[in-house]
């Protein structure tokens, strides 16, 4: 199958929903730490807008040393840690200092399973192993340390190898942003429908 890895281009288009759903069916590559490849076909995706947008970490303008990477032009990696363990993986899109980024949420392992279980401590494949985004993380090898990695190298890249989403892909709400009031009833989350490794 023929797979090619996603341009800059994508990453800079200014409709982060566009970019979310468009990342759903693409496939999630690591080459980190001397280890072989790994990677899952991304099903699961949640947008989110630097402006406008109360569950966006830099909503309005909101500028820490933590969000700093999503003002950056897009195509580079925003990781950042939840509840002090979960590590989880954004793609920060549309051009320099709008701050939008993508949560990957959940993927099916298709490349390095060997390697997959073992970072999973998992002794099977199952949806446990990286349908949720802490989960997909520690299934890829992916940190904090990889905060800021730009998505066209060899460390991190998403590839479109072509795969068949059956144009099934449906919009829902976003997960955990209760507290972004009416922000939080847009459906923004992006997944294949009935997905098996859609997490729950």
């Amino acid at each position: 199958m023929h797979s090619a890895k996603l341009p800059e281009s994508f990453y800079l288009n200014p409709d982060v929903k566009e970019v979310a759903r468009n990342l759903v069916g693409k496939v999630l590559c690591t080459r980190l730490h001397g280890h072989p490849l790994t990677s899952g076909l991304i099903v699961e995706t949640e947008a989110y807008s630097g402006r406008n947008d109360k569950a966006c970490h830099a909503n309005n303008g909101t500028r820490t040393e933590r969000t700093e990477v999503m003002y950056h032009r897009g195509g580079i990696a925003y990781v950042y840690l939840c509840y002090g363990i979960h590590h989880l993986f954004n793609v920060v899109s549309n051009v320099e200092g709008q701050a939008d980024a993508v949560l990957i949420r959940a993927i099916k392992p298709l490349d390095g399973i060997t390697t997959i279980l073992q970072r999973r401590n998992a002794e099977e494949l199952t949806p446990a192993v990286a349908a949720g985004p802490g989960r997909l993380t520690q299934a890829l090898g992916i940190s904090t340390d990889n905060y800021g990695t730009n998505l066209t190298g060899d460390q991190i890249w998403i590839e479109d190898r072509g795969s068949e989403n059956n144009g099934k892909i449906e919009a829902t709400l976003r997960i955990g942003v209760d507290y972004a009031g009416e922000h939080a009833r847009r459906p923004w989350r992006f997944s294949i429908k009935d997905h098996l490794w859609v997490s729950k």
